[in-house]
């Protein structure tokens, strides 16, 4: 697990600091679904969804689903839903209910 402390990026060549570009099309997948933990400062922790091939619309419906169904906040980008909370299980056991193939992964 990769801890993330900002996404600000120093570029040397030009001297400035500069915002990651968001991802704009949609990833390859291999058919899995993949759940993973990340953990965040202040022992925060986020279930992140990847692999869901889908386009972005039926994801935002897809991930708007699975916060109402978890109880919790969470946002989707770049093609990952992110929900608030340790949620893998309750994301698994609905995925699997929905027809996807998912793996935990990480830790």
């Amino acid at each position: 697990m990769i801890e993330e402390r900002s996404s600000l990026v120093y570029v040397t060549g030009k001297g400035k600091i500069e915002q990651p570009k968001p991802v704009t099309e949609r990833p390859k997948t291999d058919g899995v679904v993949r759940i993973l933990l990340k953990r965040l400062g202040g022992n925060k922790m986020v279930s992140v969804v990847t692999g869901v091939d889908l386009d972005a619309n039926a994801l935002a419906d897809l991930g708007r689903d699975l916060k109402r169904k978890c109880g919790t906040g969470g946002t989707v980008k770049d093609f990952q839903i992110e929900i608030q909370g340790d949620k893998r299980n309750v994301l698994k056991a609905e995925l699997e209910k929905r027809g996807y193939t998912v793996k935990l992964a990480g830790g």
